[in-house]
């Protein structure tokens, strides 16, 4: 049992309740600015929609290959790839913040089924993806502190939602793509 280290894993809990907040209201609240409506003279980051829905296509395979690699008792390489994959969830939240705040929103053009399902996707990642904050930090911090049987319960809950999120980003932005100006 890992009880001695869950003192330890004590001292991160304020950041990761403050970190679960402030993210998706900082998000939240630069979603809604825009520089160029504000009349800054800043180019519109149009290129960045690919960029980063190949980064949530890369934080799925990390996520896959780092389940693998902990299935076959890889701590090493499970590390390295968990910790890339946080990293690359970083990146894609900054590129994303970036666009909108340079960017008008991309209205979705589809109709019928095919819209139906888009807003089911679109609703469920972003619902998902304010979600996962702590799941991520609780299972990271976990494993950091040496607390792997609390590590491994609640990543049991994390990987799936995390590979959804980063799965349904890519669906997202294949769906949405051909609306781009």
């Amino acid at each position: 049992m890992d009880t001695g280290n869950r003192a330890e894993e004590k001292k991160y809990n304020k950041w990761i309740v403050v970190l679960s907040i402030i993210i998706p209201l900082i998000v939240g609240g630069l979603f809604g600015v825009n520089l160029r409506d504000l009349g800054y003279d800043v180019q519109p980051l149009t290129f960045l929609p690919p960029i980063y829905a190949t980064i949530n296509g890369l934080t799925a395979l990390l996520l896959i290959v780092g389940f693998w690699a902990i299935k076959n008792k890889n701590i090493a390489l499970h590390k390295a790839l968990m910790t890339t994959a946080i990293g690359c969830s970083v990146v894609f939240l900054m590129m994303y913040v970036a666009y909108h705040m340079t960017s008008h929103s991309t209205s979705y053009g589809g109709e019928g089924i095919l819209r139906t399902v888009y807003f089911f996707v679109l609703i469920t990642h972003i619902l998902l993806s304010i979600l996962i904050i702590p799941f991520v930090l609780i299972t990271y911090v976990r494993a950091i502190t040496n607390n792997f049987e609390r590590h491994k319960r609640i990543a049991r809950i994390t990987f799936p939602i995390w590979l959804y999120v980063a799965v349904s980003g890519v669906v997202v932005y294949l769906m949405i793509s051909p609306y781009y100006v």
